[in-house]
């Protein structure tokens, strides 16, 4: 995103909507800027249209600091899916998709969410340690297609130092692999410089009870029993 700087009148109401603090206000020539290497390529100062003078405006982008915007902007369609956002099935539609199997355990790792964002060196620490556990890495997610060897969670070198809002590291891991997975977990999150969350689902057992919730509970890992289900726009439930 750029500010043309002979129409900024330096009021500053763009620095409000930018998630990752990418734009302020120069004090001495009172014009607005955006901190290129801070941000996202988001969109949301631009959709705000918070500016009285259309002073925001989109540059050309290209590789790899498109790698930004497929990832940070909601409205970007991603090439693995040909839908919005990042791309993924996601864990909640389960009851249509039938990714997770019983006996196994999806886990999602959302880097960068809520403000500080990611770059992508911090990703890929995150992808090496989880490849450790010989996971497999979900193909329809943009994240996955940035690396270079999924097997040990390299990613291709160009985009290391691209900032996205978020990245979600995504695979499935038997349920007794989970606990040495959360420990990894443990260990790598003092080696990345950004927050991350940690989405944990599995096949409910038939009396209720959720397999891996016993797992957490022993490991003494903080957690929310949270339920969301995409009934997936009337496509059948998979079988078992």
């Amino acid at each position: 995103m750029l500010i043309d700087a002979k129409k900024c009148i330096g009021c500053g109401q763009c620095t409000y909507y930018c998630p990752v603090k990418a734009i302020s206000v120069d004090a001495e020539l009172k014009k607005a800027r955006v901190d290129l290497d801070e941000c996202v390529e988001c969109g949301a100062c631009l959709r705000s249209k918070t500016c009285p003078v259309d002073a925001l405006y989109e540059q050309e982008l290209s590789w790899p600091r498109t790698v930004r915007k497929i990832l940070s902007d909601p409205l970007t369609v991603a090439v693995e899916t040909g839908i919005p956002g990042r791309g993924t099935e996601e864990m909640k539609t389960n009851d249509v998709t039938g990714r997770f199997k019983r006996g196994y355990a999806g886990v999602a790792i959302e880097l960068g969410r809520p403000l500080l964002g990611a770059r992508f060196r911090d990703v890929e620490k995150v992808a090496r340690a989880m490849a450790r556990f010989g996971v497999e890495f979900e193909k329809l997610n943009p994240t996955t297609s940035l690396m270079e060897d999924p097997k040990t969670g390299k990613f291709k070198d160009d985009v290391l130092n691209e900032k996205v809002l978020s990245a979600i590291v995504e695979f499935a891991i038997p349920l007794e692999k989970l606990s040495d997975v959360l420990y990894a977990l443990e260990r790598v999150s003092h080696d990345v410089e950004t927050v991350f969350s940690v989405d944990v689902c599995s096949r409910c057992n038939d009396d209720g009870s959720i397999p891996h919730e016993e797992i957490l509970s022993k490991g003494n890992w903080w957690h929310s029993i949270n339920v969301k289900t995409n009934v997936g726009l009337g496509r059948p439930r998979v079988s078992d």
